[in-house]
């Protein structure tokens, strides 16, 4: 894998598992893969988790950077978009999204993820915020996807 986040995927990928083997609790699973996907990324300006809390709801959970919404319904914005569809929604210009909603006046790209348990509850949505226009690419949905599933699969 190509050192595209500063250093080798791999060796976030591996770093995520060490730290989070055996754990199942959901918050703490998010609070450390929001961590260190933060840091591990050269153009990260918010990096979190939004958690399903009520039916159609999401609301911040895990982060790392500045302040974030406390609360998206599932209607509106790319997070709500990622929650009502459970598709990956990688928008490279956030103002060209219809419906953004802008937390940061600052963020240019946004990765959103969903978070899947294993028995197939929508736990939440990986948040992943750049003040730079395009910083996230299809490799990153495509390493990103799997190490959810993983990580999350025994999550409560």
């Amino acid at each position: 894998m190509a050192a595209l986040w500063g250093i080798e995927m791999q060796d976030i990928i591996e770093s995520i598992r060490a730290l989070t083997h055996g754990e199942t609790d959901t918050v703490a699973l998010m609070a450390t893969v929001a961590c260190e996907l933060h840091h591990a990324h050269p153009f990260a300006d918010w990096t979190g988790f939004y958690r399903v809390t009520a039916p159609n709801m999401l609301k911040i959970g895990p982060y790392q950077g500045g302040h974030g919404c406390l609360v998206i319904p599932f209607s509106r914005g790319v997070c709500g978009a990622c929650a009502r569809t459970g598709q990956v929604q990688n928008v490279p210009d956030v103002d060209a999204f219809p419906g953004h909603i802008a937390c940061s006046s600052s963020t240019k790209s946004e990765l959103v993820l969903p978070v899947w348990n294993g028995a197939g509850q929508l736990l939440g949505v990986l948040d992943l915020d750049s003040n730079t226009p395009a910083a996230f690419t299809k490799t990153d949905e495509d390493w990103l996807v799997p190490l959810l599933a993983e990580v999350f699969k025994d999550a409560a």
